[in-house]
Formats: C-alpha cells, sequence, structure tokens
C-alpha cells in the first residue's frame, strides 16, 4: 500500500510517497530515499519505484520524496541552496517520526542524495545507517562538471542559467563549495554501504574507495563497498540494478 503525503517546508509543498510492506508491525525499519539532481521519488526509469518494491516486500518501510522543485513538489530547484536540501531531508525525517511508529531509520542517497543523505546522518543521531548509491564526492566541482563551463558561464551576465528545462540561481552553486563530503565522512559513527557503478560517465566511481578510506579512519561504524561492473550511473539495465538492489538488501539484513 502506498500513501501519498504533503508536507509543509517553509513556503512550498513537499510531497513523498509511503510505502508499507503488505504484513503489518507494531514499528517499522524505515529507509527514506534522496533523490539526486533534478531527480524524483521515482526515480530515473523507475530506479525507486523498483527499490521500494523490492524492500517492502522485505517488510522495510519506504519514503520518498521529491525535494523542493522536483517531481510534484512546489517551488523551483535551482533556488535550492545544498544546506536547504538538508533541511527538507530533516524535515521528512521529522514528520517519519511524527506520525509512523519507526524501529530503526536509515538514509538512502544516490548521487547528489548521496552527499545530502551523509549530511542530514551527520546532523541527526536517529539515523542509524547509510547507504550512498553512486555519490558525489565534491559537490562543488562534481555538478559544475555536468553543466559545464559554457552554461555556468551564462552566470556572469545573467542571474539564472537554464538545465534541462529548470532554472538554477547563482546561491545554489555558491552553497556547493561550503560542502565537503569524502572529508566530511568520518564524522558519522553508523554503519555504511557505498555502491557505484564500474561505467559511471556522471560521478566517478573512485569517490567508493575514498569515501571507503576516509570511513575507515572512525572508531564506530562499518563499511562496506560494492563495485557493480559496467553498471551506470542510473543503475537502469537489469543485470547493475539486479545487482545494485540484491546486495543492498543482503547488507541490510545481515546487520
Amino acid at each position: 500500500m502506498t500513501e501519498v503525503k504533503t508536507i509543509k517546508w517553509k513556503d512550498d509543498n513537499i510531497v513523498l510517497s509511503i510505502d508499507y510492506p503488505k504484513e503489518k508491525y507494531n514499528d517499522y525499519k524505515t529507509v527514506i530515499i534522496c533523490h539526486g539532481l533534478i531527480g524524483s521519488r521515482i526515480g530515473v526509469d523507475r530506479l525507486f519505484v523498483k527499490t521500494s518494491n523490492l524492500l517492502t516486500e522485505k517488510g522495510y518501510l519506504v519514503i520518498r520524496f521529491d525535494y523542493k522543485g522536483c517531481g510534484e513538489s512546489s517551488g523551483e530547484y535551482g533556488s535550492n541552496r545544498l544546506s536547504d536540501l538538508i533541511e527538507q531531508t530533516e524535515a521528512i525525517i521529522q514528520f517519519a517520526y511524527a506520525e509512523l511508529s519507526i524501529k530503526e531509520l536509515i538514509l538512502l542517497g544516490h548521487s547528489l542524495g548521496g552527499a545530502v543523505a551523509l549530511f542530514t546522518a551527520i546532523n541527526d543521531s536517529r539515523v542509524s545507517r547509510l547507504i550512498q548509491w553512486a555519490a558525489v564526492g565534491k559537490p562543488d566541482f562534481d555538478i559544475r562538471r555536468i553543466f559545464g563551463t559554457e552554461r555556468l558561464s551564462e552566470l556572469a551576465e545573467k542571474e539564472v542559467v537554464d538545465f534541462n528545462g529548470y532554472s538554477f540561481y547563482q546561491p545554489y552553486f555558491e552553497s556547493l563549495a561550503d560542502y565537503r563530503p569524502l572529508e566530511a565522512a568520518h564524522i558519522f559513527s553508523g554503519d555504511v554501504l557505498l555502491v557505484h557503478g564500474s561505467g559511471d560517465q556522471d560521478i566517478p566511481c573512485h569517490y567508493m574507495n575514498e569515501y571507503k578510506n576516509n570511513y575507515l579512519k572512525r572508531e564506530k561504524g562499518s563499511v562496506e563497498a560494492l563495485l557493480i561492473e559496467n553498471g551506470k550511473h542510473t543503475f537502469s539495465s537489469a543485470s547493475p540494478f539486479n545487482e545494485l538492489i540484491n546486495g543492498t538488501i543482503q547488507w541490510l539484513e545481515r546487520k
């Protein structure tokens, strides 16, 4: 069963889906999914819907949501700062604890959402475990590279730049430089799963090992890494997706 809800964040409406397992529990192991740049709670090629379907079969409750200006949520995504994305994720956690019975809280972040999930987990001790799929390692560098220098040069002449029909403003890009997830990884003390595809052309897969090395510096918390051969950024093909979700579920169940 899926419920669609709307919560208020500042002046905008954030839309979320709650996917329940078939079996009812007194409390739920809960996974909150954080999408990436101009994504949605559906995911490219239904990545997050397919993920949720398989997680709920295992008894997990899954919350998928659209960041401001994405999917069905109101506002403009490009007017966010990265701190706003963290705050919106926190608002979803607050909603979950207010409306649901939570046994354990796990954040799953993809791409830029992987960095947002990490900083949210650092700020909120209720997050016990973290899953990062193809996570950005250097938001300022990675996102600017995706946009390209030609498009970003337009900001020198006007206050807004178009990217796939989304309007982006200078504060969005300025905010990215304030966050260095690779350097901050050691602060989170929970267990971590890292997954990346060797064929990722958007976010380089070497970040996975850099994240792992920094997580290994901690006194508390384990880290495991899974490299998916020929996996693309959104794990859309059948074999990489199966490896992605099976590895994720095995890690969840093993812990």
